[in-house]
């Protein structure tokens, strides 16, 4: 029996339409507006500082730190209500330029709190670190196109490369539009994004191979509806119980992890949906029929 109860390809066009739209908007905005790149890419400094004054605030810290001649810096609770993050782009000596802040600080606010981290990032190494995750997302990507190309026939490959590009960007687009900070973590994020929106896009893909055989005289456009069917309540299973573990941490794993559950919560989105309405209608594009995976079978 063919299962066929929803139908998703009679909304191809529409979603198609609508992917290519927010994908030349987050490539706009990457081009014209760029990045947040954090002290991990940029260099700078990070100060991890507990309050153990009632008196010590964001509002305090900041006039405080506003007269110290450090650039832009950025002040923001995480964790404990007492617990502050400080990042400032300043380089220098930093036992001398630390110990500065804490005398200046004393002065200010008194003695009513502790730096619990110090980390200082310099030039040299944040220029390492970025190219050293922009090699890291360029092979995965490349990993998983070689997968894809010698797995399936290269429609099925264009098709799931496609997929995959629509996640990336999106997310990255999502976090260029707010201004979000691109950290190590967010690197490690899209990494996880390849690799996830790659996994439902071949469940799919799987399905479909399968009806193309089974189902000689189906033509793909319907072809590509029974098998979304057919996979749909696994891939809303998979889905719905990874975006509740991530949705737990977002909410409860503080300002640390906050980038991070982010940028996976946006790529399982993107993920589920572009497996449905990016990969699938490039085979209707393509016209993929039984000739086609009998031809690679061969």
């Amino acid at each position: 029996m063919i299962k066929n109860n929803l139908n998703f390809n009679k909304y191809y066009k529409f979603f198609n339409l609508l992917s290519s739209i927010l994908v030349v908007i987050s490539l706009c905005l990457l081009i014209f507006k760029g990045l947040n790149f954090g002290v991990d890419f940029k260099g700078g400094t990070l100060i991890e500082l507990r309050a153990n004054d009632k008196q010590i605030t964001i509002s305090s810290l900041r006039s405080a730190f506003s007269n110290m001649n450090l650039g832009d810096v950025a002040i923001k609770k995480f964790g404990k209500d007492s617990d502050y993050l400080i990042k400032f782009e300043k380089k220098g000596d930093t036992k001398t330029l630390i110990q500065d802040i804490k005398n200046n600080l004393t002065k200010t606010l008194g003695s009513g709190y502790e730096f619990r981290r110090v980390e200082n990032v310099g030039p040299k190494v944040s220029a390492e670190l970025l190219k050293g995750g922009l090699i890291a997302i360029a092979s995965a990507l490349g990993a998983m196109l070689f997968y894809i190309w010698i797995r399936f026939e290269w429609q099925f490959s264009v098709g799931a490369i496609l997929a995959l590009f629509h996640d990336v960007i999106l997310t990255i687009g999502v976090f260029s539009l707010f201004s979000l900070e691109i950290n190590l973590s967010i690197v490690a994020a899209i990494l996880t994004i390849v690799g996830y929106s790659m996994n439902d896009t071949v469940v799919i893909f799987d399905r479909v191979r399968e009806n193309l055989k089974k189902y000689m005289d189906i033509k793909i456009f319907e072809l590509t509806n029974i098998s979304i069917n057919e996979t749909l309540s696994r891939t809303i299973i998979t889905s719905a119980t990874t975006l509740l573990a991530l949705l737990s941490i977002f909410i409860f794993g503080g300002e640390i992890l906050k980038g991070f559950s982010l940028a996976m919560i946006l790529g399982v989105v993107f993920g589920t949906y572009s497996s449905i309405y990016i990969a699938n209608p490039v085979l209707v594009f393509l016209k993929v029929s039984y000739k086609t995976v009998v031809k690679e079978d061969e």
